[in-house]
């Protein structure tokens, strides 16, 4: 088949070299423009179009696809297919309609579960313990389409964000790439959706990101890996500056602590010792790995608290 192959971050590379090695025709890649990135805020190509170029790929950037020359752009392609990962943009009707076999989105979730664009951040802060990937036809709703193929992954308890994701981009190059072939035949069916078990994945905002000491060690946990790498958990120091955090760990867990350094802490607050920095939060504290003070690299949380001088007693998270 004739493809046109839309994405745009690096989660939809593993997808764009599995459908360029097989056996379909990938004729242009369809890409968000390029974008402001970095200190400097210099427009940068998207991870996409970066190796479309190296792949030798046409592609195909337009800041809108609701515009006649969008659309003009891809019919004058005559896609028979045009697989989707991470594209960032809706499809208008006008071009939904013209690959014969339509647009073939692969989601980071087990449809109807966790629709959006956020489905494996929502499911790991969740505390789901298996997720997947599904492929289906693009309709006019939000990730509603009927399905085409699916798989399941199991969540692990450390995972962060990018980690299950990583897998999920490998393990669902596969399946999109699978699916291509099972149009190509006239093999597969699409099934619609159920109506029960529909959950939504809406952007994490900065304000999603920040860490709530309030709440249990095991919700603190599972926000700080939803949240990490992007957009970054954090909290706030006593002097009101952000702290950005890595993957934090429930006392419980950890084994070289003793329990008069877990004992006594109230939400938020910080007690340094030798090797740990311990936050406390509903329940049980838990342990900091590394940290980011603004405009600062990452670094270990307890070289961190020495050079910062925290005091035991000083407190997270105030506004």
């Amino acid at each position: 088949m004739r493809l046109i192959f839309a994405g745009t971050p690096e989660v939809a590379l593993p997808s764009l070299e599995a459908l360029v090695a097989s056996e379909h025709e990938v004729v242009a890649v369809l890409t968000r423009p390029d974008a402001p990135s970095g200190r400097g805020r210099r427009p940068r190509p998207s991870p996409v179009k970066e190796r479309a170029v190296a792949l030798g790929l046409p592609v195909l950037e337009p800041a809108s696809l609701r515009t006649p020359e969008a659309v003009t752009l891809v019919q004058d392609l005559r896609p028979d297919c045009v697989p989707v990962v991470a594209y960032g943009a809706l499809v208008p009707r006008d071009l939904l309609d013209v690959p014969t076999h339509g647009w073939v989105n692969l989601h980071f979730s087990v449809l109807p579960a966790w629709r959006g664009a956020a489905p494996v951040q929502h499911a790991l802060m969740a505390g789901d313990e298996v997720t997947g990937a599904t492929t289906f036809r693009i309709d006019e709703g939000l990730d509603t389409g009927p399905v085409l193929g699916s798989l399941t992954e199991t969540v692990r308890a450390r995972d962060t964000a990018g980690d299950l994701l990583q897998r999920l981009a490998v393990a669902g190059a596969d399946l999109l790439t699978a699916t291509v072939d099972g149009l190509a035949d006239d093999r597969l069916v699409p099934v619609p959706q159920p109506a029960d078990g529909v959950s939504h994945a809406p952007r994490l905002s900065t304000d999603d990101a920040r860490v709530r000491w309030e709440h249990p060690a095991v919700a603190v946990d599972r926000r700080v890996r939803g949240c990490t790498p992007a957009p970054g958990a954090w909290t706030l120091l006593p002097d009101g500056t952000r702290l950005r955090l890595g993957p934090v760990r429930p006392a419980g867990v950890v084994r070289d602590l003793d329990q008069q350094e877990v004992s006594g802490l109230a939400p938020g607050e910080v007690r340094p010792t030798r090797r740990h920095v311990l936050v406390g939060t509903a329940t049980e504290p838990v342990v900091l790995s590394t940290v980011a003070p603004a405009g600062r690299r990452e670094m270990d949380a307890a070289d961190w608290a020495r050079g910062a001088r925290l005091q035991a007693g000083d407190h997270l998270g105030a506004a």
